[in-house]
Formats: structure tokens, sequence, C-alpha cells
């Protein structure tokens, strides 16, 4: 049974099940012996040593081993909206502050994508990259030229820096993957200057097994933890610790490695390790590892997270231990975009950027308070509960009573963007007054990559980001591809534990790499202002109506006796004191004794408030405006109609569903609405529940309709109201289409193709029934940038010839992927039997591999653009086509079959062999609208691809599967039955 929670859960602790509590020993463990110390930055640019980056050569980013999790279509929960997206979208809203400083570190870099990582100290800020670092002061001024990561990690370029102040000690730390062998280096300066210190570089002697991809490290009070998207079995090293305070004297430090039992993965994971951002370090021990587990995935029953906690003992590795996992149930979630494809939010021009799913994003942060201790992290989620999508970020504040204690979910929230912008790659932390800041990027079909920040006051309602969304930087140009960086880094500054400093990758017009300096907490001693007009709100109004506003004080100083103003469309202003006291960051309500005209029908008035406090050290923020509407009273209607939607699996039973709006200001109930399908009778339902005024809801009639034959389907949906001020409202109208891409047509009378002669085939189909023929079981080859003779016997002239392969193999026919082009067969012709050859041309640039080739025909009129369109007479069929380079009358993948077997419950395995190909193959599977349902990676094992496909979830109708990568793949359909 699926939990239900109100909105109100995240202000309780949510209770933990299943926890597991065996745990488990080392997994490896070791001593690092091999240091190097590195001269200062200074001293190598003074004795010539010095590397500098080479950002300006192109350069590949390294590469991105990331699988995606196994996510089954159709399962999962929510159904819906994310439950917590408008709890944000209606929570008040603070003004915010510009930045305090906004500075690009690494400008048009050439690097394919540059992973930015940034760390702040007290007198510098280190910037890295991939390949490049550079060290500025704090007014983001370069203090050296920008370095090569290899002239402090022993010539190692690789990338997937991350960069640490450790604040404790006093001393800065870079970190970097290695391949030889498989592991990572940290160097650690020898001082709190990096550009003067020296470092010690330890080097990757504790391996990793497998590439250490997407490497994060931590900062806990007895080591550095680091994680890694690395798969080395159940037992295997998930995660290490190396000994901090060793390593802080440049001696041989100790490793461990430990396995992250119950993790479910089968792909890319990122757990992290809590990272101390400031304050106090915690007692030694209890290190936490916190990961997120969507239902949507195949074995969750239900998203939670998971959490292991670390117990290291230097002094006897063997007794160090990883606890099982202890699990967290949240709120809904669904963090699968696109099946786990990585192509997932549009910009305006260039493909869809990777939105980083299945990622904890860098950093988990840790901070200590006097009663209690705090963690913040976040992950991508889909807010969107239709067949669209949208980024959001679900993000999560842990407490523990003390250090060792157990976790529970303080408040959770899913922060939505503004103006239909993507949310996503976030990075967040908590200042000592408990003020969380949170930066991220956004981007949409209308604005570029965009770095933006949010925040919240400790004080807040929970589970929402008030402070208004801000901008640091706007790109100027769209990423050619559709790898953005994979994380970004946001620090507290640890001189006054307020100021955030928040590095993330745009376009400006290159890669860049920029620095956003803001903060929270307050600047002034006296700072006061009016945040919302609370009252009145729209609806049905008078001439004496009471006007409440919410006065905040933003200010250090505790205020009394605030003087306050009001005015309607610009008129004598109205005044009022606040009398107080108002704390420190506290939200205080005011009515003003005197009560506003609101009394014309229809009139919207513009109300303007204020405070005006002497001596008040930043005005900017005092006053605020709102509109309010005097509605008419009755007033409703149907705005939209929400199911069901075009597709191909309509049944003869579907629920309608429309969404009624309130127009008016009286609460209403007890009223018609009602729905015609193709203007047939009415369905007419009586609504019960009350829908208050100038609000909406959505009504599903338990009456449901046919839409089980193949066409197009008008619905007409209206609400009826006696006394309903404007009718023009009341109706919304919505054509559904009933779609099969196996369009049926007569080619009784000798319409359409019987006979199909194209290269290596020759198919004498005949009339097939209803005018549809599945041969996919044919495959015809193809060489790329090749014209072909088509050769099509039909038995009726006038015959327009139209095929179609489907280069992109998203089962959706596209004018750019036509290769013959209406085509006549015996024109002004009737009844006979006709032959003709036309050119198939093959573009240069067809993709390899098989694809799905599309050969229709429609008598005395060119072929309709849509291919899944049904005629009144021809034929349409279907067939494979393997595209090779010239000359070379095979499969990149081989001339071996992708085997398909069909289990019971809609489950389906996959099946490839090719022994000699050995490389990574992506399997994806769409539906009959072109969409990403799933997707993933398939791993050879002595030359056998495999892959189990769950699509018990899945909604009825036909799918196609494709395997294999940018070079070619191989294609078949599967039907859901």
């Amino acid at each position: 049974m699926r939990k239900i929670l109100s909105t109100l859960s995240i202000l309780a602790v949510l209770v933990c099940f299943g926890q597991n509590s065996k745990t488990a020993g080392p997994s490896s463990n070791g001593l690092v012996t091999n240091i190097r110390y590195v001269p200062s930055i200074a001293e190598q640019l003074e004795n010539g040593t010095f590397i500098p980056a080479d950002n300006r050569t192109v350069h590949e980013a390294p590469p991105k081993r990331r699988g995606a999790n196994k996510s089954v279509p159709g399962k999962g929960y929510p159904k819906g909206d994310d439950p917590l997206r408008l709890l944000q979208e209606t929570a008040i809203k603070y003004q915010s502050k510009e930045p305090l400083l906004v500075f690009d570190a690494d400008q048009n870099s050439n690097i394919g994508v540059t992973d930015p990582t940034g760390c702040v100290g007290p007198n510098h800020y280190l910037a890295a990259w991939n390949f490049g670092f550079r060290i500025f002061d704090k007014d983001g001024n370069p203090l050296v030229p920008e370095a090569s990561l290899g002239t402090v990690l022993t010539n190692n370029t690789l990338g997937d820096p991350i960069v640490l102040y450790d604040k404790w000690a006093d001393r800065y730390i870079i970190t970097e993957f290695d391949a030889s062998p498989n592991g990572f280096e940290m160097a650690i300066s020898e001082g709190p200057d990096p550009v003067n210190d020296g470092w010690f570089v330890y080097q990757a002697q504790f391996t990793t097994g497998s590439f250490p991809d997407y490497t994060k490290f931590s900062i806990w009070s007895d080591g550095y933890y680091v994680t890694a998207n690395v798969n080395n079995g159940a037992n295997g090293d998930r995660v290490w610790v190396v000994e901090r305070d060793e390593m802080l004297d440049g001696n041989p430090v100790q490793y461990v490695g430990f396995p992250l039992t119950g993790i479910a993965t089968s792909g890319f994971y990122s757990p992290q390790a809590f990272n101390v951002t400031g304050g106090d370090l915690p007692a030694a021990g209890d290190a936490t590892i916190v990961y997120l587990q969507d239902d949507a995935w195949g074995g969750i029953s239900d998203d939670h997270l998971k959490l292991w906690t670390i117990d290291v003992d230097w002094g006897n590795i063997a007794n160090s231990t990883i606890s099982g996992p202890e699990e967290i149930v949240t709120e809904d979630f669904t963090s699968v975009f696109d099946g786990g494809s990585f192509s997932n939010f549009e910009q305006p021009t260039g493909p869809d950027v990777d939105g980083l799913q299945a990622t904890v994003m860098n950093q988990a942060q840790f901070r200590k308070f006097p009663t209690y201790n705090s963690a913040v992290f976040n992950f991508l989620v889909d807010a969107d509960g239709t067949a669209g999508e949208t980024g959001a970020i679900r993000w999560y504040e842990l407490r523990q009573d003390a250090d060792g204690e157990p976790w529970s979910i303080y408040q959770e929230g899913t922060y939505v963007s503004t103006n239909e912008k993507d949310a996503f790659s976030a990075s967040m932390a908590m200042d000592e007054s408990g003020n969380i800041g949170m930066a991220y990027t956004t981007v949409s079909s209308t604005e570029s990559i965009a770095i933006q920040y949010t925040g919240r006051y400790a004080a807040d309602p929970l589970g929402v980001m008030t402070v208004e969304e801000t901008l640091i930087a706007q790109g100027s140009n769209d990423c050619p591809g559709n790898r953005l960086a994979d994380y970004v880094h946001l620090t507290v500054d640890p001189e006054d534990e307020k100021t955030f400093w928040h590095i993330a990758e745009y376009h400006n017009p290159g890669r860049d790499n920029v620095v956003g300096v803001f903060k929270l907490a307050p600047d002034f001693n006296t700072d006061v202002g009016v945040i919302s007009v609370d009252a009145p709100v729209n609806g049905t109004l008078g001439a004496a109506e009471a006007v409440t506003i919410t006065v905040r004080n933003y200010g250090i100083d505790e205020q009394s006796n605030v003087p306050v103003s009001y005015q309607i469309d610009g008129g004598t202003p109205q005044t009022g004191t606040v009398p107080g006291p108002i704390a420190s960051g506290a939200n205080v309500q005011y009515t003003f004794a005197q009560t506003g005209d609101f009394s014309v029908q229809g009139q919207t008035y513009m109300i303007s408030a204020t405070t005006s406090l002497s001596g008040d050290e930043d005005t900017s923020n005092d006053a605020t405006v709102s509109d309010v509407t005097h509605l008419d009273p009755n007033d409703l209607g149907v705005t939209s109609i929400d199911a069901p939607v075009s597709s191909t699996d309509l049944t003869g039973s579907e629920a309608i569903t429309v969404t009624i709006q309130n127009f008016g200001g009286e609460a209403q109930s007890g009223f018609d609405v009602a729905y015609t399908i193709n203007a047939g009778a009415p369905i007419i339902e009586n609504v019960a529940d009350i829908l208050e005024g100038d609000t909406e809801m959505s009504y599903t009639f338990s009456e449901t309709g046919d839409f089980s034959q193949i066409g197009d389907y008008e619905i007409t949906a209206y609400t009826s109201l006696p006394s309903d001020s404007d009718p023009s409202n009341d109706s919304s109208t919505e054509t559904v289409t009933k779609q099969f891409c196996q369009p049926q047509t007569n080619c009784t009378l000798g319409d359409g193709i019987v006979q199909l002669i194209l290269s290596n085939i020759d198919n004498n189909s005949g009339c097939d029934p209803d005018g549809y023929g599945d041969y996919t079981d044919l495959t015809v080859n193809l060489d790329q940038g090749t014209t072909y003779d088509l050769t099509i016997t039909t038995e009726y002239g006038s015959q327009y010839v139209v095929a179609w392969i489907d280069m992109n193999d998203n089962f959706v026919f596209e004018d750019e992927e036509v290769v013959v082009d209406n085509y006549v067969i015996a024109d002004g012709q009737g009844g006979g039997s006709y032959t003709e050859t036309m050119d198939l041309v093959v573009p240069v640039d067809a993709t390899l591999g098989e694809h799905i080739m599309r050969v229709k025909t429609n008598w005395n009129n060119p072929v309709p653009t849509d291919a899944c369109e049904e005629t009144t007479y021809g034929e349409t069929e279907d067939y494979t086509a393997n595209i090779g380079s010239v000359g070379l009358n095979e499969s990149y993948l081989g001339d071996g079959e992708m085997i398909i077997s069909t289990f019971e419950d809609d489950r389906f395995n996959i099946r490839f062999v090719n022994e000699t190909l050995n490389k990574d193959l992506i399997i994806a599977i769409y539906n009959t609208s072109g969409q990403v349902v799933a997707q993933n990676w398939v791993y050879p094992v002595n030359g056998v691809y495999e892959y189990d496909l769950d699509m018990s979830y899945a909604t009825p109708g036909a799918y196609l599967i494709r395997l294999g990568d940018q070079q070619g793949g191989k294609v078949k359909r599967i039907i859901v039955r």
C-alpha cells in the first residue's frame, strides 16, 4: 500500500523502515608511502617549472562512465505532479539581493566539459576544472596564471578534480582521479596560502579496482572520505577513508575501503559522504554516506534515502565497520528523465542537455549546532506529472540530536524555477545561523543556460525556498552538446560563516566557469520592509475592506514602532504603526485601521504598501505592490481537458478528466458539469465538492468515454451554473486522436504494393490484410551516400509513393527521413499491372546500422506527411534497412540477429552476440510517439549482450527496441499486451 503523506508531514520526523543492522568490515586497507613534496606555485613560477593550463587546445573531457539506473517504464510514484511542488510555488517569496561578486574563473575553455569545483578560504578562492586550476584573491583577482593540474598532481591531468579547504587544519586540498593504476591522488598544502606554500602529494597506491569515475571527497574529523562511480562487486570497495591526521603532517597514511551493502543501482550512482561545512568538527567516527533510491527503478518498492555509518579505528583497521543501510521513507519523487537517457532539457538551440539523474549533487553538507546536527543535500527530480517534464530540485535537511544518533528528515522540499525553466545541477550549504543557500543551473527553450541562486532563512516555514530566484550569470550561447558539467560546487566562507561561494559552468559564448558570491544573513542593523499584501484578495469585495500586510525585519537589531502605509491606485496614503517588537529575521502581520474601497465589480486595484522607518539602511526592500480584483460573484468554466490524451493505446473505457476554474468570488458547489464526444449526447454529472472563489479543481467523470476506434474525437466539456455572469468561458474543447501507426487502407482493388524490389530483397506481398504489411523480418542492405533502384509493381494507376528510413530510431517518420518523395506510378491510369523504378537516395550522413524503413502509397493524391495517417486507398509496408558504409554490405554491429524473447507479464529478454565488437552499447525503448521510455547501457560478457526488460507497468501498445550506439544499431518491435 502506498504511503499517503500530507504536506504537514515534513514537519514531523519520518520513520525509518527496514533498517539493516548487519555491519561489514573493511573490503581493503593499506598504507600510502609514496609521498612527494611539490614546491609552491610561486616558487615554480620563479624557477620555471610551473606548468600552465592548456585550456585553449581542444581537449576531450574525461569519458562519461555513466550507466542509467535500471528504470521500469510506467513503474513508480507519484503519478501526478511532485507532491511538494505546490508548497514551493505558493510559498512567500522574499526580495533577494544582487550577488556580492561575480567573476569568470576559466574563460572560453576548449575542454569538452569543465566539471568546475571551488573552495573559499580566509584569503583565497581556489577554482579548478578538468585539466586546470587558478588561485584568486577574495575580490576575484587572479593571483597566478591558469595552472595545469599536473603542476601539482604528478603530471596527472585526467580530470574530475575536487578542491577543498580544511578549515580546522587551515589547508587546501586538490584531488583528481587516476588511471595508472586506477585510483586517485590528493595534494594537501603545507600551510594556509595556496600560492606560497608547498604541497604534499599522495599518489594512487590506494587503488580502487575499477576506474574511479566521479570521485567525490568530503572532510570528516577522522579522515577524508571518498566515494566514486565504481562497480567492484557487492563486497568490493565503494567508499574509502584516508587518514587525515597523518596526512596533515605529511606522513605516510593508512587508507581503508568499504562496500556499500544493499545499494540498488544497475548503472551510474553517486553516493556522497557528509562533508563538514563549518562550525565545529563532530566527534571521530559515525561518518554518514547518503544515496537516493527511486521506486521507478527495478527492485525498489518505495522512494527512500539510504544512509550508511562508517566507524574507522586507525589503531586497528580490522575493527573498522560500515553499517547496513538505514532506510528513511521520503515524499514520493521521480528521478528518471527520458527513460534514463542523458538528453533531457531543451535549449533555445542545440541538443537537449543532461540533467544529471540519480546523483546526490556535490556536496552533502554537515554542520553542528548546540542542540543538534544538520545535513543538507539535493538531487534532480521531475516535478511534472504529465507526459512533459520539468526539471526541479528535491532537497533535504536531515537532523540528529547528537553525534552518532539516528538521522531523520527535518524538512524536504521540491524547488521549481520560474517561467517554465528547468532547474538542475544544484549545490547547497547552511550558514552558521541555519540559513540555507542553494545555487543551481536553469535552461529552457527560450532562455540559454544561466546560473541562479535561492535560499531560505532558518525561521521560515519548512520545506520551501523563500528567497526569490536571483541571477548570478546569464549565458550568451547554448551548449553545443548534451553534456554540461557533471557537477558544481558551493562552499561557505570560513571567515564569516555566512557568505556562499558557488562555481558552475555556462556558455559565454564558449564554456566558462563562473563564480557567484552571495549572502542571506543580514548586513544591516536596521532594515525592515513590507514583504506581502495579505488582504484583501481576489473576491467579491466591498467598500470597507480591511487591508493587512506582513512586515519583515531583515536587519540584525530588534525593531519596534515601525511606520507603515498603503495606497490604492496611487491615492491618498493610509498610515499606521507596527508596534512590534519584531525580532531579527521575523515576520509580523499588521492590519490598518483605515479600510479600503474595492466595491467596483470587475475592477482590478493596485495596492502599494511600504515601511518608513527612520535610519533604515536598505530602502530597496521597503515596499511591495499587489493587484486585487473585485470578481463577479458567479462565474465558472472548464479551462482544460486533461485526459485522455492522443495515443495508440486508447480503449473503449477512458476516464475523462477536466480542470474547472471558479473565476468568481463566491464558493460554488452542487453545480453541473458535462462533456460531449463528437457532439453526441452530453454526459452530465453534478459536482458536490466545494470550489472556493478564484481557485480551480480537477474533476474526473464517473462515466467513461469510448475511444476504441482509430480516428479523431472532439471532446467538449462545460459547466452549467445558474446566473453565471460570463458564459463565454464556460467550455473548453480538445481533439484527441486514437493513433495506430500501422495505418489501415483498402488495397483490394489493386492499389498499393503488389511487389517490391530493392537491393537484396524481392517481396511479392500482394494486398496485405487491412492494407498494412509488417516485413521487418526482411532486411535490405544499403550504403551511405548511394542511390538505389526501388522497383514497385501495383495493379492500379496514379499511385503516389513515399519511403522513409527512421534514421534516428525514434519510431517517428520525419520529413528529413524521406528517401523517396511522392513518386507517381502510372499517372492518370486505372486498373492494370504497372511496374516502375524510382530512385531511393540514402544520405551521405545516414546513421549506420539497422532502422525501420516504411514504404507507403496513396491513390490519386500525395502521401500524407504523417506516416501514420490513414487514406482510403493504398498500402503501407515496413522493412528493416541495414545501412553500412560504401562497399560494406554488413552491419556495423555484424550479421548477428538481435533476439527478443517474450515471457509472461510483458517481460522481455534481449540478446545479441558479437564476439569481436567488445564495446559498451546502449539499449533504448521508444513508444509510438517517439519518446524514450527507458534507456541503459549494456555491457558485453564473453561477446554476449543481454538485457532483461520489464514492461509490466507500461501502457499496452507497440514499442521499438534499439541496441547500438551513435555509429549504428539493431532495431526490432515488441508489443506490450
